[in-house]
């Protein structure tokens, strides 16, 4: 039961015998064969992600896109999962973070996205980064339970509810084996050799996510880890590129072809899948800058005649919806520091000029929406 990607392992003895699936180090043995149709794919893949790259530079407000970005990651990532909640959620100013465990699990994300891009900095991407990000992701939320930075010391498995270890879709490593393969992983990231950025970035998550080395998580940390690594390589400047969207849409291909490695040792098309999702996400990207950048010309637009003594705050103002497209008063007021007759007066100006939208009342809060901003963001959330 051994192929090019890995062997089965037994465990235990007698009635209580299971195997788990041990996978090979990287890279593969013999090399990844790379044809026509994977070096087209890859070839575009740079090409797209070299276009993005270089437009999101561009953008004035490249920081408010990152972070309107890696929120709608959050929430795509987590809904892979099973969470329950929309980005309307997330944003929702009367939210309590706590009050809302679905919110509280994104919130989580967010943190652990921004935490792990920071501490690039400071650290290779290496197994204590890893382990420091999966501490903040399952901090204080479901899961939270199931040591959060720790590696399992008991055996898991994947499968439907209430499956066991008789009868699950698939069993990752012992824990002793999987200490072995993530200390493998580590050097294989941090190696230097001739393989593809995007192939090894492939790679990476593939054997992240059958090493499974967290008790809950793995999923969220094992895409995170795809942005982390390009940008850890170079391949891009910032965290601008997210895949979950994609493997959300194709989710039931992108476990068969995970699974297709481990049974058959078949490497390429699996890559090949990942890298038609580089090309999708980065084209997906790039549309999204565009978009939201004609948005915010057309809107700074319809302000250009706003008179000069509120010019000012009504820039504040605008700006602070591009990053909080949906507000109520009483904190807008705070964080922007203005009264809160002179921003109900901010306000309605936008509302006249068809910028926010008056979409609900939360409580006795009135709530406003930038909906033309949260259209182009909702896509495939």
């Amino acid at each position: 039961m051994a192929n090019r990607s890995g062997r089965a392992v037994q465990n235990l003895s007698g009635e209580c015998t299971y195997y788990s699936f041990c996978p090979n180090p990287l890279p593969p043995q013999p090399d990844i064969e790379i044809d026509n149709e994977m070096e087209e794919l890859l070839i575009d893949s740079h090409k797209k992600l070299a276009v993005l790259d270089t437009l999101s530079d561009r953008i004035p407000n490249k920081d408010l896109f990152i972070s309107m970005y890696v929120r709608k990651e959050a929430l795509v990532s987590s809904q892979i999962e099973g969470t329950q909640c929309t980005l309307d959620d997330v944003l929702n100013p009367e939210i309590d973070e706590n009050a809302n465990a679905d919110v509280s699990d994104v919130v989580n994300y967010v943190r652990s996205i921004n935490y792990a891009i920071q501490r690039l900095n400071e650290l290779p991407l290496c197994i204590r980064l890893i382990r420091e990000t999966h501490r903040v992701l399952m901090n204080s939320v479901r899961g939270g339970d199931k040591t959060p930075g720790d590696f399992r010391t008991s055996q898991n498995w994947i499968g439907g509810a209430g499956s066991t270890l008789k009868n699950a879709r698939f069993i990752p490593p012992n824990p002793q084996d999987m200490i072995d393969c993530m200390s493998d992983l580590e050097k294989f990231i941090n190696s230097e050799d001739s393989i593809d950025p995007l192939i090894r970035a492939a790679l990476v998550h593939y054997q992240f996510e059958t090493i499974h080395p967290f008790l809950d998580g793995n999923g969220r940390v094992g895409r995170l880890l795809i942005t982390l690594y390009l940008i850890s390589a170079n391949v891009i400047s910032s965290p601008i590129l997210y895949l979950s969207c994609y493997l959300k849409s194709n989710r039931i291909e992108y476990y068969d072809r995970m699974s297709e490695v481990r049974k058959s040792g078949n490497y390429e098309q699996w890559i090949k899948f990942f890298l038609r999702g580089i090309v999708e996400t980065a084209a997906d990207a790039t549309e999204t800058i565009d978009r939201l950048n004609a948005l915010h010309q057309k809107n700074e637009a319809k302000l250009s005649d706003v008179p000069t003594r509120s010019r000012k705050n009504i820039m504040k103002l605008f700006a602070y919806i591009e990053q909080n497209p949906i507000i109520e008063r009483v904190k807008t007021s705070a964080a922007l520091g203005l009264s809160r007759n002179g921003l109900a007066n901010y306000i309605n100006i936008l509302c006249s000029r068809d910028i926010l939208k008056n979409t609900s009342k939360s409580g006795k809060a009135l709530i406003f929406s930038y909906e033309e901003y949260l259209e182009i963001l909702r896509k495939d959330t």
